[in-house]
């Protein structure tokens, strides 16, 4: 599946938010897995930046299941997450593949209220 083929909807369009789990379950500076439905989440809490991200935990690389694994970081300001095995990169705002290949990943809004996280799940 390529980049173009996703859609990715804005937190005001999602229709379905999921409780993913407490804030304080969730790593400062680092991902986490968690299981939605029967799919594999990766969840990114950057706290030095107060943003939350989410995104599906397979690698399109390997199909390895490792990205809340990965290291986190940014790229000209935009967040992203690298596989930890391959170190392919990855925007955790747009999903799109970082190294200019055309596997990219699903990306998930985020929001976080009274110290929960929910993925905007339709």
């Amino acid at each position: 599946m390529t980049y173009d083929t996703y859609n990715i909807p804005k937190n005001e369009k999602v229709t379905s938010w999921v409780f993913a789990g407490n804030a304080t379950d969730f790593t400062e500076e680092g991902g986490e897995c968690v299981l939605i439905e029967g799919e594999q989440i990766a969840i990114f809490n950057f706290s030095s930046r107060g943003e939350w991200y989410a995104s599906q935990n397979i690698c399109p690389h390997k199909q390895q299941a490792a990205l809340s694994r990965g290291m986190i970081g940014s790229e000209k300001g935009e967040p992203k997450v690298a596989c930890p095995f391959h170190k392919k990169t990855f925007s955790l705002c747009t999903g799109k593949n970082l190294n200019g290949e055309e596997a990219a990943i699903k990306v998930y809004p985020v929001k976080v209220e009274e110290g929960k996280v929910y993925i905007g799940w339709h």
